[in-house]
């Protein structure tokens, strides 16, 4: 058993860490504060290569696993980006996992050289207004007829929207009334085509610079060319992208909660009251150190469930504890170091608090607490289903 990142992994952080440094805290303040999407960041980790790190070396990504693209987006939002940076690539990363399994080669060279070289940007058009996590019964209808499937229905809380021109969208291909099991749900890689799709934006919390949307489609036609794989199992095809989804969120957290802890930490070092630093009262010093702890171990399930992934290996149970475990590490590190900061914890210019709002994003996204500790007690405790 050995803990230690490869002199490959370890590279990989460090140059990911380069191409983030001209964006520094500012530059992410700047955002918070007025919006628009990080058009420049994207493109530098773009002509850096790093948007296909998972994705296979003959459409141009650079071929390794969900455990280098887990520690190039813990090294993102470790930097000070927090979510705000790791969510202007978070989708390049695990969205088009399911193309890569079940495309055709045909849509693989189509669809991956463009998302890697930054020149394409999707967005992932799966939750509904009045389903939630009830993936099943989505109700968003596409029709087959002759050459294309025309479709008709609502999406929320759909990331990058307003900058996409593709939208990765699971959609209903036969009535539920008519389904048994899993079947039913078809996925679709396509352009997101505005005159037939309405996108508004949903003012939020945090993260200004990467929108949320309402999505409203009255008509958008897709070819069939552009269904990955059998129609009505997409269900079963969007599963590939969900556990990696929950290992690189988790990792992006414990990247937050590290940024937090390190401003916490310097400000505790050079703040003096009493004619002392406060980092030297163990008010201050007892939270910081169980926050150290808790992203530690948050860590340390993210790096064995992306290991698991990589190997092969069934991974649910540890990608989902690594979501909640990391987020919530994340939030009261975040929170800790609001109080550290005390008055100056509230004020934007200290970035501690825009971090706290970007923390609630993995305690939400993209899947609640508490589903996973269903998830949890019933599929690893055999406990009885409870919903």
């Amino acid at each position: 058993m050995n803990f230690a990142l490869t002199p490959e992994q370890t590279s990989i952080c460090d140059a990911v860490a380069r191409v983030c440094e001209p964006f520094d805290a500012d530059y992410w303040l700047k955002k918070d504060r007025e919006g628009g999407f990080p058009h420049d960041f994207h493109q530098a980790l773009a002509q850096a290569g790093w948007l296909g790190i998972a994705m296979p070396e003959v459409y141009g990504g650079a071929g390794l696993g969900i455990t280098e693209a887990a520690l190039m987006m813990h090294t993102i939002a470790a930097t000070g980006a927090g979510l705000s940076g790791a969510s202007a690539v978070h989708m390049n990363i695990f969205g088009l996992h399911p193309v890569v399994v079940f495309g055709t080669e045909d849509q693989k060279k189509r669809w991956l050289p463009p998302l890697i070289a930054g020149q394409d940007k999707a967005c992932f058009g799966v939750t509904e207004p009045n389903t939630g996590l009830n993936t099943l019964k989505l109700k968003t209808r596409a029709v087959c007829e002759g050459d294309h499937y025309v479709v008709h229905g609502q999406k929320v809380w759909i990331s990058t929207a307003q900058v996409a021109n593709k939208i990765l969208l699971l959609a209903r291909t036969k009535p539920v009334e008519e389904c048994q099991g899993t079947e039913g749900l078809s996925l679709f890689y396509t352009d997101l085509d505005r005159s037939t799709v309405e996108v508004r934006e949903i003012d939020k919390h945090g993260r200004k610079c990467v929108d949320s949307n309402q999505v409203f489609i009255d008509g958008l036609r897709i070819p069939v060319q552009d269904r990955i794989g059998e129609e009505d199992k997409g269900f079963n095809y969007i599963l590939h992208g969900l556990n990696p989804e929950r290992i690189l969120i988790a990792s992006e957290a414990v990247g937050l909660g590290r940024a937090a802890l390190k401003r916490a930490a310097h400000y505790a070092n050079e703040r003096e009251v009493f004619d002392r630093p406060i980092g030297q009262n163990q008010g201050i010093q007892h939270p910081l150190a169980k926050s150290w702890m808790e992203l530690e171990a948050a860590h340390l399930m993210v790096q064995k469930a992306a290991w698991l992934y990589d190997q092969g290996q069934p991974c649910a149970a540890e990608a989902n504890s690594a979501k909640f475990l990391a987020a919530e590490a994340c939030y009261h590190a975040c929170e800790n170091a609001v109080f550290t900061h005390g008055g100056m914890g509230y004020a934007k210019e200290y970035h501690v608090e825009r971090y706290l709002r970007e923390s609630w994003i993995p305690r939400l996204a993209p899947v609640s607490p508490q589903l996973i500790l269903n998830f949890i007690a019933e599929k690893v405790l055999g406990l009885p289903k409870s919903y």
